[in-house]
């Protein structure tokens, strides 16, 4: 059964790293039995200073949590890991790094098993079908956009509504997602600071404080309040 978090944000204003998303992470690995967690960094150049944060914030929470990149194998350490968490970045430069590690498919193989899988921003964008739907910069090319297919849909982290005051004249988020949808017709689900998906099995939750917005092509943006049920998104 799939077990995934899938959080827009690490941080939300006026709180500390993951403490917004804190209840759900400890459901999420606790809730599994997963004591001890492998971080993935790659989605930042320093990764050993995104480690060290992501290891003091888990002790926190009572949760160890061990850094991929000290591993002189990062597929063993994928196949015996506990639970994984993907942090946040350049979701161009985390999806290189799995590709140039071959770690997609052993990603892939694990969590559609059964292993709880936590992403934050990039790390969420990942978990779709593709990374089309991301806010960052190609600063590297990966060898294809396609990532690790964890769920049919996509995500829009750091979601942004329209501000209709605005002088800006350039394009709006919805503008961009609307483009998607021009060419792509898989869904995709907005999400603002502070909300995030759990999933369990195929019952996939809409959480937090902000909620977001389903795009569909051809349709108006559907809006979506904390606890919205997402699961019909689940089918394949």
């Amino acid at each position: 059964m799939r077990r995934l978090l899938l959080v827009s944000t690490s941080t939300t204003f006026g709180t500390g790293y993951l403490k917004h998303c804190e209840p759900q992470i400890l459901n999420l690995f606790r809730g599994a039995g997963v004591e001890n967690v492998l971080f993935v960094p790659y989605a930042l150049f320093d990764r050993d200073s995104y480690a060290e944060k992501a290891r003091a914030r888990f002790q926190e929470m009572g949760l160890s949590l061990e850094s991929i990149d000290r591993s002189s194998s990062p597929e063993a350490a994928v196949g015996k890991a506990g639970g994984l968490f993907i942090g946040g970045g350049n979701t161009f430069r985390l999806l290189s790094a799995l590709y140039d590690l071959e770690l997609i498919e052993p990603i892939r193989e694990r969590v559609l098993d059964g292993m709880p899988y936590m992403g934050t921003s990039a790390g969420s964008n990942v978990a779709c079908p593709t990374i089309r739907t991301t806010n960052d910069m190609p600063i590297v090319y990966p060898p294809s956009f396609d990532a690790l297919s964890l769920v049919p849909f996509q995500i829009n982290p750091h979601y942004l509504d329209t501000d209709p005051d605005s002088s800006h004249m350039g394009e709006s988020r919805d503008t961009r997602l609307e483009e998607f949808h021009e060419e792509n017709s898989t869904p995709v689900v907005a999400l603002r600071e502070g909300a995030m998906l759990e999933i369990e099995g195929s019952a996939t939750t809409l959480l937090g404080q902000t909620g977001g917005k389903l795009f569909l092509p051809g349709k108006e943006p559907l809006e979506c309040a904390p606890g919205t049920d997402l699961s019909d998104l689940m089918s394949e």
